[in-house]
């Protein structure tokens, strides 16, 4: 028995609650059982149990032993003078409360399910994908589908609190929070907090002076990067270091702390690239939040991002090392990338920001139109036969696989109650 199941009986009372008794004999009526209690105290505050012919009214404390009372020395601590009732897996002791008398105790030990406790068991011992993936189509579908609502929305604001706090630091300017969000993005994974950094000395205040000129906001963005320190032998980076020189002094900017890696990845995901795709997005946009977030649709949103690097990277990936020809357009699937993980989470944080719903549901309803994503954890789904068919589905599997599966939190998943409980 682990302490997060022994809540969890108590929380939704799965145990046979006939004949209820303290261990002294007194009848036990279980009114409410009480609300989790998440903080310092005891597991469940605001309970109604009667016991005997007296209504109680506060707060209940779990543990595996009785004995765990005294070994965590709760008589010497004020936020369990209110407990009226200690429930417990094993009575093996018996506990006195603040004034020297007996606390009222259940045991559960033989009134729960052999095989709820036997399902729970298997659960925390599986090996595979999903702990109960021989078992997860024994779920109705109206459980799955809620459960994936709260998911994504889950994911949502669990995403808004890293947005919130880039918010906070831009003094709630939200293109400059964008605008950083949006250049993490564009590092992938390998580079997002150097792109971050990047965007985050080079201020939209000063990308709009230059906005006009693409050479110049290239030589913005490789200066700071770290990319025009070298020797060139080419005429274009030699004119990007002679632009970068002048504005460094002029705004009083600093080179990024670290290099940009180029290792194990496809050319055209280099960061010269992305960077080169960034200074266009920069060059032929402007507000672009605003115009994001008051779209009609997710079609116009994506020809914002339907942009194409200039002319020197149709024949370069690096600074002097001349490639065969390919144009250097920023790709469907980088533009769902960029959607998914940057767009739809800011729209998303607008509306919880300023309680607009209109907002937050824009964004929902854009997961459903995009396409889904593709890695290990979709697959994985996919393989157990779920539909993978829009983003939306995407971002439930990767929430759901990461946050509960992987952590074993059976006990918090809709889908791991649904087949506890099942007889």
């Amino acid at each position: 028995m682990k302490e997060d199941l022994l809540q969890y009986l108590w929380k939704f009372q799965y145990f046979n609650k006939s004949e209820l008794l303290t261990s002294s004999g007194e009848i036990i009526q279980i009114i409410h059982p009480g609300i989790y209690n998440t903080n310092q105290g005891p597991d469940f505050t605001d309970a109604k149990i009667k016991i005997g012919k007296t209504l109680w009214a506060g707060n209940v404390e779990l543990h595996i032993n009785a004995s765990g009372w005294n070994i965590h020395h709760h008589n010497a601590d004020s936020n369990f003078n209110n407990v009226i009732l200690h429930v417990v897996w094993n009575n093996d002791a018996l506990i006195k409360d603040v004034n020297g008398n007996e606390l009222p105790t259940l045991e559960l030990k033989n009134r729960v399910s052999k095989l709820l406790l036997e399902k729970y068991q298997s659960l925390m011992g599986s090996s595979h994908f999903i702990a109960c993936e021989n078992l997860v189509h024994n779920v109705n579908e109206l459980t799955l589908s809620n459960w994936k609502q709260r998911l994504v929305a889950e994911r949502l604001i669990s995403k808004s609190k890293k947005i919130f706090s880039i918010l906070q630091e831009t003094n709630f300017h939200w293109e400059e929070t964008f605008w950083q969000l949006i250049a993490a993005n564009f590092g992938l994974k390998v580079n997002s907090d150097l792109f971050q950094q990047i965007a985050n000395r080079l201020p939209v205040a000063v990308l709009a002076k230059h906005k006009n000129n693409i050479l110049q906001t290239e030589a913005l963005l490789f200066g700071i990067a770290g990319l025009l320190n070298n020797s060139f032998s080419e005429k274009y980076p030699l004119l990007l270091q002679k632009e970068f020189s002048f504005y460094k002094k002029k705004y009083h900017l600093k080179i990024i702390d670290g290099s940009l890696s180029f290792l194990r990845m496809r050319p055209a995901n280099f960061p010269t690239i992305r960077l080169a795709q960034l200074a266009m997005l920069i060059c032929e946009s402007e507000h672009l939040f605003s115009k994001i977030k008051d779209a009609s649709s997710l079609q116009s949103v994506k020809k914002m991002f339907a942009v194409t690097a200039n002319d020197y990277w149709h024949y370069h990936y690096r600074f002097d090392e001349e490639s065969d020809y390919k144009i250097k357009t920023l790709g469907r699937q980088m533009i769902d990338n960029i959607i998914i993980n940057t767009v739809v989470p800011v729209v998303f944080a607008y509306g919880l920001h300023h309680n607009e719903t209109i907002y937050k549901i824009k964004s929902i309803q854009w997961l459903e139109e995009i396409a889904s994503e593709k890695n290990n954890i979709t697959k994985g789904f996919e393989s157990l036969h779920f539909a993978n068919q829009n983003a939306f589905d995407s971002q439930f599997f990767i929430q759901l696989k990461n946050e509960y599966c992987n952590k074993k939190l059976c006990l918090n998943c809709a889908i791991g109650n649904s087949l506890l409980k099942r007889d």
